[in-house]
């Protein structure tokens, strides 16, 4: 039996490529962090894959939680405490530290093209979050809003977790800050709006929120809820953030919301029940 020559070469350019692309890498990320003494790179160790969908196009979005002695451990939290903070009004007061990679595009198992972000956190916390499903759900929620947060994104939460795939694609080195930046209290400004009953005198039919959020580019960034009594809004990431309290009975199901880009204004039309 012969050896195709052409082959052997083509696969031994094809490993020299591979091995000076490596070194390049190598090279630019240490000059990164000789311009940045306060960060370093870290080459994520897998961890698990979870598989969603973008909204609202449905495409195919992989990702990937890597696991990294690197990236700081959050605080110490019991599973009494993380039910507690689950269910209280401002689960976002516990921080996980993290770091969030670029997209880069792979290819699923049926040759399909799809994305893939890899989350990287501490090791230590990923054990925990692997022995307790509960755990589990936290740190994948956490990732997704991280990512949405990060690149304005909006992704299903009708996720799966793929049992015989630790991540999907290659894991590219990150770089990842040393020292830790002032602690700085996130603001949430209040944007502008206007409440108006419909019809003005008489009986209420409609109680329409007009509010104005300037350089608000999409509604793909807007988490609106409406409640019965209440109206919550924030405008990703961090930009804007609006709870109003009304004392009319709102119909849920057949509230609607419009976004204008032009004037970057968020109408939502609430039918009223009662007062």
């Amino acid at each position: 039996m012969t050896t195709d020559s052409s082959l052997l070469t083509s696969e031994l350019e094809l490993q020299q490529q591979e091995e000076l692309y490596e070194q390049l890498l190598f090279q630019t990320m240490g000059e990164l962090q000789k311009e940045n003494p306060d960060s370093r790179v870290i080459r994520p160790q897998p961890g698990l894959c979870v598989k969603t969908l973008s909204e609202p196009d449905k495409q195919k979005v992989f990702v990937n939680v890597c696991q990294s002695n690197a990236v700081p451990a959050p605080p110490q939290l019991s599973r009494e405490e993380l039910v507690e903070l689950l269910q209280s009004d401002d689960p976002s007061g516990y921080r996980v530290p993290m770091s969030l990679g670029e997209p880069h595009t792979e290819t699923d198992n049926s040759s399909q093209g799809c994305t893939a972000y890899d989350v990287v956190i501490n090791q230590e916390f990923f054990q925990t979050c692997q022995k307790d499903p509960l755990f589990q759900q936290f740190i994948i929620l956490v990732s997704v809003e991280g990512l949405e947060n990060k690149y304005n994104l909006e992704l299903s939460r009708d996720w799966k977790v793929l049992k015989n795939r630790k991540f999907l694609g290659s894991l590219s080195e990150q770089n990842i800050r040393t020292k830790s930046r002032p602690v700085i209290e996130e603001l949430h400004t209040q944007p502008q709006f206007s409440l108006l009953v419909e019809p003005p005198a008489g009986q209420p039919q409609y109680l329409t929120a007009e509010i104005h959020l300037p350089g608000v580019s999409s509604c793909a960034s807007l988490v609106l809820d409406v409640g019965e009594d209440r109206l919550v809004l924030t405008a990703r990431p961090n930009l804007f953030h609006l709870d109003i309290c009304h004392h009319l009975v709102i119909d849920q199901e057949r509230s609607t919301a419009k976004y204008d880009n032009n004037t970057q204004i968020l109408t939502v039309t609430m039918p009223v029940v009662s007062t």
